[in-house]
């Protein structure tokens, strides 16, 4: 490549994209975050719950298994 074409792919590059200083939302988008994250409700699925109650049935069912749980937590 020479000279020539170095300049007419930068050219062709900077048309190509536009400046990043003109992309400005069109209005504050805090606000709008705000309300969608105290919207936002907390569910716990089944599998969860599944999993803890198997967890609690097997540590009433075997006590001795209670070090080795704590251990690989």
């Amino acid at each position: 490549m020479n000279a020539h074409d170095e300049e007419r792919i930068k050219k062709l590059l900077k048309d190509s994209l536009p400046p990043i200083g003109d992309a400005e939302p069109p209005r504050d988008l805090w606000p709008q975050m705000l309300r969608r994250l105290d919207a936002r409700t907390v569910s716990v699925p089944w599998f969860d719950w599944a999993l803890a109650g198997g967890l609690a049935v097997f540590t009433l069912a075997l006590p001795a298994s209670i070090p080795v749980l704590l251990y690989y937590l």
